[in-house]
């Protein structure tokens, strides 16, 4: 019972608004005196416990740089790239991140794209300067094109880490599938996923195709209006 005196401990440190890293190691400490370990195992295991999982602050570097290239003009110069392209389209943009999205997860790179790092200052600006291109111009139009490169990341991640088999997902299914008596190896879930894969890339590979047929369109309509008009 007393080893739970460590939850007891963060509730009152963030109640109390004390330093977070500080409650943090004081909680970690009391819960392994209490558990009866001695000072010398207890910062052993704080150690391998920030080395096992010291890849989770990854993230916390990363948005600093980013945001610092946000700042020196990236965004708008990942904007002038696609403005400048010949058939650049917010349809074939998506659908090619997409390809590379699920391709680099399916190898276990889950981590080299995400919202953080590529939708917000790169892929999102890219997609909104292709569909200026493409005439939407108004805010409710921009606002899609951004959910939708969120979206496309999504897709890309989700059914491209299934193809990986040290990925956590494969492990869950492994473990529920084992407690049901099914015994089947994780790399028939990976062969399995890659149908599954394909099948997502097509369905939001043709949303993306008849977006940029909806634009297209569009456009016509309205060069024809502007024409009658003059």
């Amino acid at each position: 019972m007393m080893v739970l005196i460590g939850i007891v401990i963060i509730a009152l440190g963030f109640l109390l608004r004390f330093n977070p890293l500080l409650v943090v190691v004081a909680a970690a400490i009391a819960t392994g005196l209490a558990a009866g370990m001695d000072p010398v195992a207890i910062v052993s295991a704080l150690g391998k416990s920030f080395n096992d999982t010291r890849y989770i602050s990854v993230i916390w570097l990363v948005l600093p740089v980013v945001g610092m290239l946000e700042a020196k003009g990236l965004q708008e110069r990942a904007r002038a790239i696609i403005s400048g392209m010949k058939g650049a389209t917010t349809g074939r943009l998506l659908a090619g991140y997409m390809l590379l999205r699920q391709l680099t997860a399916a190898v276990g790179l889950t981590s080299i794209a995400g919202h953080a790092q590529t939708v917000r200052p790169l892929l999102a600006p890219m997609a909104e300067a292709a569909a200026e291109k493409q005439g939407v111009t108004d805010e409710d139009g921009q606002e899609r094109v951004k959910a939708l490169s969120a979206a496309t990341d999504n897709i890309g991640l989700f059914f491209g880490e299934d193809i990986f088999l040290a990925i956590g997902s494969i492990l869950l299914m492994k473990g529920l599938l084992d407690q049901e008596g099914i015994d089947i190896e994780p790399f028939h879930l990976s062969v399995w996923a890659i149908p599954t894969a394909i099948c997502a890339f097509a369905i939001h590979g043709f949303r993306l195709w008849r977006l940029d047929r909806k634009l297209a369109r569009a456009n016509t309509v309205q060069d024809d209006t502007e024409r009658g008009d003059a």
